[in-house]
């Protein structure tokens, strides 16, 4: 199908996507992440990574890349990166000795009218929050805040990433702005990767490099990703991830 090629395309050798679907896998009403009741999900992404994977970031960014697929299709996803059911999805997928699933999302059409439980999940999870421009986005250094004016067309960009999903809503991206580019910081919670035995917050880094650089060329921004020696030095309390080098 058009979304297994698509997957297939974005599989690489530390990782691979999987479409599964069918009855075997439906959830039922079953409770399949640490957020959010899917229902009636029969068709699932399953994001497999390597043990050995070293690049969470360029997981992140192809999953979110397949979510943003699949949205222009018209379907729904919903990222679960929690305590879903490995062992339901470790089957169907063929996993290896030297695999396991850090994610999955189900793909389907989204439910209409409105949930109670749903919303009151939202509301506590904080789904629809976002933190303010000044709390994100930097120039120079981390006590200046970069206004969108500074920032000039690549406002754009960094407002996508200002509205990009995270686990549990937490945004922990931070972005410096200096005469080298954008460099791309981890304000990291050291209790949250621990309990899922899995670097979570990293794979966020990755869908907020997606929605930049995917807003970045359809703007036609010219630019590529690199390690900047420099910006290692500013990162203070959070830790250098990347850098946005303006071409």
């Amino acid at each position: 199908t058009e979304i297994e090629k698509y997957l297939q395309s974005l599989s690489e050798d530390e990782f691979r996507f999987e479409l599964i679907g069918g009855k075997n896998t439906s959830s039922g009403s079953v409770k399949l992440g640490t957020y959010g009741i899917i229902r009636g999900a029969t068709t699932f992404i399953i994001g497999i990574m390597n043990n050995s994977c070293k690049n969470v970031e360029k997981f992140g960014y192809a999953f979110e890349k397949a979510v943003l697929f699949l949205t222009d299709l018209g379907l729904g996803t919903c990222w679960l990166g929690g305590t879903f059911n490995k062992q339901q999805f470790s089957k169907p997928v063929r996993l290896k000795e030297n695999e396991f699933i850090p994610i999955v999302s189900p793909v389907g059409y989204p439910g209409t009218g409105v949930n109670i439980m749903n919303s009151l999940l939202r509301i506590v999870a904080g789904s629809d929050k976002r933190l303010p421009w000044e709390k994100l986005f930097f120039e120079n250094t981390f006590s200046n805040t970069l206004s969108s004016d500074a920032a000039g067309q690549y406002s754009e960009p960094l407002e996508m990433v200002r509205l990009a999903p995270s686990a549990s809503n937490k945004q922990p991206w931070r972005i410096l702005k200096n005469e080298n580019g954008y460099h791309f910081f981890l304000s990291r919670d050291p209790n949250y990767s621990r309990l899922l035995k899995y670097d979570i917050q990293r794979n966020d880094i990755g869908i907020a490099m997606c929605h930049f650089e995917l807003c970045a060329e359809e703007l036609m921004l010219q630019g590529l990703w690199t390690i900047d020696q420099c910006a290692v030095e500013l990162s203070g309390s959070f830790e250098y991830i990347t850098t946005w080098k303006i071409s």
